[in-house]
């Protein structure tokens, strides 16, 4: 069917639902103590866009639609943008080895464009920001795209990885001779008419929100430092409204002329290694994919230090929903605000992934064992009723709950909470439990405890 191209007006007046939807951005924001927060919502035919509160809890700087919030992960939606740009006029191809292009990828001479941006090259997530600080581009993908690291044969499984996006971003790099940042000021974002803002920008072109973090002793919030390590701009550097993001939206979705409606067409399109357990129905060429009523939501989810920011786009509809909020409990905020579209607008938007039924809970004896992926150590052990716990690098051990698709729960052990965690997986020749994954991100067995 015939739709428009043309960015729409956007809806920042009083009319009885802008009125709703800012009482409850105003309400929600206040009982989950965040600072300041911004929805912008496409229904199809009209843009609303409302936000609240404080970019700076020192500073009292408000909150305005242009306020650009640090994205975390969502950034990667704008790096794989970038190189479909690249695939669509014929400089880079999606089944094209790596290797040829970055020599750092010669030990993993079989990982792929297409499976760096699907999060299914097989390669550990990366080292922390605080130890990849100083990394070249180079010497940071050099000490992970390694047959010791690996994870899988690479389009086999799914493991999400900040160090593919280096990877991602450095290609984009290489083909158009600029820095990642120029490249995607010029692709991408400029032709959207959003603003560029980076992390480390030297001189910001637009008022930025800090992050926050809530003390829990104090019931303090106060800023939080970013500690984004330069090398891993491509994964998560990049700051945006939620205005901006819902552009993005409208050109995953085909309804802007800087996003070929092909390329978008092959970002939404499900890979079919790419199962991503907890963090969403299935995964893209970049986007995240939600099932809701029998249709499939693309977007992604994101966090830097102390801020959580989430995007939706339906193509059938053209509706685009986008959220930014400036503190960890905006996440919190996000579901309740989402289950409010509903009632307010009748926009069912999934805020995760389609729960579903697993069956009663199973004892699991032979999950205990390490599992590793790449520098990180997840332990899981029988507790003294046989419960198994999960902890990571030796911090304090978490509750798993286990299901006989061998997926698993995480239970909040004050609380008693259940999260989706993610699930084990077996060898297919042996039968034994060899993966673990949790929150996406898969660890291979190392060892029995």
């Amino acid at each position: 069917m015939p739709y428009s191209t043309v960015a729409p007006a956007t809806d920042r007046t009083s009319s009885p639902l802008h009125r709703e939807l800012q009482s409850r951005l105003d309400l929600l924001a206040h009982a989950h103590r965040v600072p300041g927060a911004q929805l912008a919502v496409h229904t199809g035919t009209h843009t609303l866009s409302v936000h609240t509160g404080t970019a700076d809890a020192l500073t009292g700087t408000p909150f305005t639609a242009d306020t650009a919030v640090p994205l975390g992960s969502v950034t990667k939606l704008g790096t794989a943008a970038a190189v479909l740009l690249l695939v669509e006029d014929g400089d880079l191809g999606l089944d094209e080895p790596v290797a040829e292009l970055l020599p750092e990828f010669g030990p993993l001479p079989e990982v792929t464009v297409r499976h760096l941006l699907s999060h299914t090259a097989g390669l550990p997530t990366g080292p922390d920001s605080d130890s990849a600080a100083g990394a070249t581009a180079a010497r940071y993908l050099s000490a992970v795209c390694t047959a010791q690291y690996a994870l899988f044969t690479p389009g086999t499984g799914f493991s999400y990885s900040n160090a593919g996006y280096v990877a991602a971003g450095r290609l984009v790099s290489e083909v158009t001779g600029m820095t990642w940042q120029e490249a995607v000021r010029a692709l991408l974002l400029e032709p959207l008419d959003i603003v560029p803002a980076f992390l480390g920008d030297a001189a910001p072109a637009r008022p930025a929100a800090a992050g926050h973090a809530r003390n829990t002793a104090t019931g303090l919030v106060r800023p939080a430092r970013q500690n984004l390590a330069p090398v891993e701009a491509p994964a998560g550097a990049l700051l945006a409204s939620a205005e901006d993001l819902m552009a993005l939206g409208r050109a995953l979705v085909g309804r802007s002329t800087v996003l070929p409606a092909s390329a978008a067409a092959l970002m939404r399109r499900p890979e079919p290694a790419a199962d991503p357990g907890a963090l969403a129905d299935s995964w893209g060429l970049g986007p995240a994919l939600f099932e809701q009523d029998g249709r499939v939501w693309c977007g992604h989810d994101g966090n830097a230090q102390g801020t959580s920011c989430h995007l939706r786009a339906e193509p059938d509809s053209g509706v685009v929903v986008a959220f930014t909020g400036n503190s960890g409990g905006a996440t919190a905020l996000w579901r309740d605000l989402a289950a409010d579209l509903l009632r307010l607008t009748g926009i069912r938007v999934p805020a995760a992934p389609a729960t579903a039924r697993r069956g009663p809970a199973v004892p699991l004896p032979e999950c205990a064992g390490t599992y590793r992926n790449g520098g990180t150590e997840y332990t899981v052990k029988l507790d003294g009723d046989g419960v198994p716990t999960l902890s990571v690098d030796g911090d304090c051990p978490i509750p798993l709950v286990c299901y006989p698709d061998l997926s698993c729960d995480l239970v909040d052990p004050a609380t008693g909470r259940h999260e989706p965690g993610g699930r084990f997986h077996r060898d297919p020749a042996t039968g034994a439990i060899d993966r673990l994954q949790i929150s996406g991100r898969t660890a291979r067995r190392t060892g029995t405890v």
